[in-house]
């Protein structure tokens, strides 16, 4: 039985990349870790993960897939980045007994929620 030590990356397909950059890196404030020049595949390094988006006919985008949570250091902050962009939110802003949490959709209908945990909460 093998342990897993992490998840390596999370990944989401996109119609067009060109779009799908532009909602990843302007309107969620990532920077690109690894671009390939003629791959239609960007990495984003979050922490110690990656989030990779890529375009292929075999792997299609869904509203009803997973989705990714991504931990901000300021919760208040990144709301108001996303709103500037004028993003409508799925769910939220809202507020837990352990996290603030919100969540939008990427240009394919990816769910990405916004998170972040109150002290004390893994």
């Amino acid at each position: 039985m093998s342990r897993y030590e992490e998840v390596a990356f999370t990944a989401y397909a996109v119609t067009d990349l060109a779009r799908s950059r532009k909602f990843y890196e302007e309107v969620l404030g990532l920077k690109p870790s690894m671009l390939k020049e003629g791959v239609p595949w960007v990495e984003y390094a979050v922490g110690n993960g990656t989030l990779g988006i890529g375009v292929s006919a075999q792997w299609k985008p869904s509203r009803d897939g997973a989705s990714v949570a991504l931990e901000v250091a300021d919760f208040d902050e990144a709301i108001a980045h996303i709103k500037s962009h004028g993003v409508s939110f799925e769910m939220g802003p809202l507020e837990t007994p352990v996290c603030h949490m919100a969540v939008v959709r990427d240009p394919d209908g990816g769910k990405i929620c916004i998170h972040k945990r109150k002290p004390g909460n893994v």
